[in-house]
């Protein structure tokens, strides 16, 4: 069994940094790659051959750019809020024919107070949203198969935004129209920092993806995107 990457130490970097600005980042610069990059990385790249059984076509890269971590720097050109960094770490685990977050994948999110893990695909645009939507409508009882299994719908809950009516082209009396109204499909479940730092928090991470997989499934199938994963029903 890998030895445990994540420690507390990764969050006490992350919360000291909310109160902090670039002259601290760079003070602390290697003990951010120490106690949170580094260990990341590392988490990424002993998670990448379990993945690799559970779909050949999800990537775990664990590049420390352009890779499945995302940038501690937050991009700051139309926001109001100009604080420079992340307070959360976070890696997606997209879909290999994918250019952006906006692609089916699982994510891991680690936040004092608010870590969670999640699978799906986050505002699609509108053909790849129309193509998901098409999906449900098309084949509602495996959507209703998949997202009611109990391995699933005991990890998972389905969040993100909806649309206020029936999106245009649908049946307003479809029987799953409150998920023809979704604008995202993702579905997330919370986790602990005690839980994080766990010397089982792979295996434990492994499991959701797994219990995940049959869901991912379906959306990169609405895509035409390939996935094969084993555990599909």
């Amino acid at each position: 069994m890998p030895e445990p990457r994540i420690t507390p130490e990764l969050f006490e970097f992350l919360s000291e940094l909310k109160f902090n600005n670039r002259t601290w980042f760079e003070a602390n610069r290697q003990r951010y790659y120490d106690c949170v990059r580094d260990p990341m990385l590392g988490f990424i790249r002993d998670f990448a051959p379990i993945l690799a059984d559970i779909s050949p076509h999800m990537r775990a890269d664990p590049r420390p750019n352009g890779g499945s971590l995302f940038r501690i720097h937050r991009d700051v050109r139309f926001s109001k809020d100009k604080s420079p960094y992340k307070t959360n770490v976070g890696a997606h685990f997209r879909h290999a024919s994918a250019k952006d977050a906006h692609a089916p994948g699982i994510y891991l999110h680690l936040e004092l107070g608010g870590c969670f893990a999640g699978c799906g695909i986050w505002r699609p645009g509108g053909e790849a949203l129309l193509g998901i939507r098409q999906a449900i409508s098309d084949h509602p009882d495996e959507w209703k198969k998949i997202t009611s299994d109990s391995k699933f719908s005991s990890e998972f809950r389905l969040g993100g935004e909806s649309l206020v009516r029936p999106p245009r082209g649908f049946d307003p009396n479809h029987p799953l129209i409150d998920d023809l109204k979704r604008k995202d499909f993702i579905a997330s479940t919370g986790l602990s920092e005690d839980a994080a730092c766990g010397d089982d928090f792979l295996e434990r991470f492994a499991a959701l993806a797994r219990a995940g997989a049959p869901f991912m499934g379906f959306l990169c199938r609405a895509l035409g995107m390939a996935f094969d994963a084993k555990n599909e029903a």
